[in-house]
């Protein structure tokens, strides 16, 4: 079980980790934030010190690229550093800015194609026509109840920061 929750944190990690920017020169561009926990910092390195929080489905102007990492000005007149993979060129889902889940916050982030997060939605059972729907497509009761038992754990930011930085992912790859 813990091996399985540890690859659905890696594959939504590594991802997230490809999501960047989709030109060479995206300046004066609108980009939304999609990675809970982003913040402005202060060069473009994760060891960077932190100058702003940002939230979830916050619009940022970016100004110049460097590599991985974009600089923006907030809605706040604040500029700073952004991870690419944190950021988007379309405004994110609203129903995953809503949610508090970390799984959630990641998949917006990893940039998930509608149709597999309806598949995952299915296999939850989030409603009787995805309950039925799994039923129909002989999703097994145990894969249902261990993809339960996963989503229902929960996973601080600082676990999932050390997470990445040990495993060199996303802005903490070199």
């Amino acid at each position: 079980m813990k091996n399985i929750f540890v690859l659905g944190i890696i594959g939504v990690l590594l991802l997230g980790s490809l999501a960047t920017a989709a030109d060479s020169n995206p300046s004066g561009e609108n980009r939304w934030v999609i990675g809970a926990g982003t913040t402005l910092k202060a060069e473009a390195a994760a060891s960077s010190n932190d100058i702003a929080p940002l939230g979830i489905g916050d619009k940022v102007i970016v100004l110049e690229s460097s590599g991985r990492w974009l600089k923006v000005r907030s809605a706040a007149k604040e500029t700073g550093w952004v991870f690419a993979g944190r950021l988007s060129s379309t405004p994110p889902v609203a129903e995953v800015v809503a949610s508090d889940d970390i799984f959630a916050a990641s998949a917006q982030q990893s940039q998930i194609e509608i149709a597999q997060a309806e598949s995952a939605r299915s296999i939850r059972g989030l409603s009787a026509e995805t309950a039925s729907y799994a039923k129909e497509r002989g999703t097994p009761q145990e894969y249902r109840h261990a993809l339960d038992q996963i989503l229902a754990r929960k996973v601080s930011k600082d676990e999932v920061t050390t997470f990445m930085r040990e495993g060199r992912l996303g802005e903490y790859a070199q």
